[in-house]
């Protein structure tokens, strides 16, 4: 009798350890539909990164350092071009969001989307307006460089834009 009592409190302890998992970690900076209190705007109806009503590669893809969002001094002007860009205009952007293959899948979805969204804030910070832009991540799926060497994943470490034809 004893062992069964032991045996279903472990059992019971099981099931509801199983039952009270902890909500993942938010983003940075991420609120719901909020990016650092800026409203994500709605998504574009008939567009993905993909589609043929996407032109991508018009601009040079931010890069990232290993395990980082953080859109460095070397990458501003590249962001500040696009910004010159389309500022003023109604040229809509999807900004997507790459890693390289090391992590996990959901690490590398969640870092993804981290630097697409820096890349939107930077964009916002420098006039652009926010319910024009949206993000994506493909983590670590689509690489520039499928070899797995420092070079490669260099390049695959990157946030790259699309302009709404």
């Amino acid at each position: 009798m004893k062992t069964l009592s032991i045996t279903l409190a472990i059992v019971a302890t099981l099931v509801l350890s199983a039952c009270n998992k902890k909500k993942p970690k938010e983003f940075a900076g991420v609120d719901g539909d909020f990016v650092n209190s800026t409203p994500l705007g709605e998504r574009f109806e008939g567009a993905n990164f993909f589609s043929d009503s996407v032109a991508r590669g018009k601009f040079s893809p931010v890069h990232f350092g290993y395990d980082s969002y953080v859109v460095s001094p070397e990458e501003t002007t590249k962001v500040q071009a696009v910004a010159q860009s389309i500022k003023g205009s109604s040229s809509k952007v999807i900004i997507a969001g790459f890693t390289d293959e090391r992590g996990t899948q959901e690490y590398n979805r969640g870092l993804g989307e981290r630097r697409a969204q820096a890349v939107r804030q930077s964009l916002i910070d420098s006039g652009v307006n926010a319910d024009l832009i949206q993000t994506v991540s493909f983590g670590s799926e689509m690489p520039s460089d499928p070899a797995s060497t420092e070079q490669a994943w260099a390049l695959n470490r990157r946030a790259e834009f699309g302009v709404v034809k």
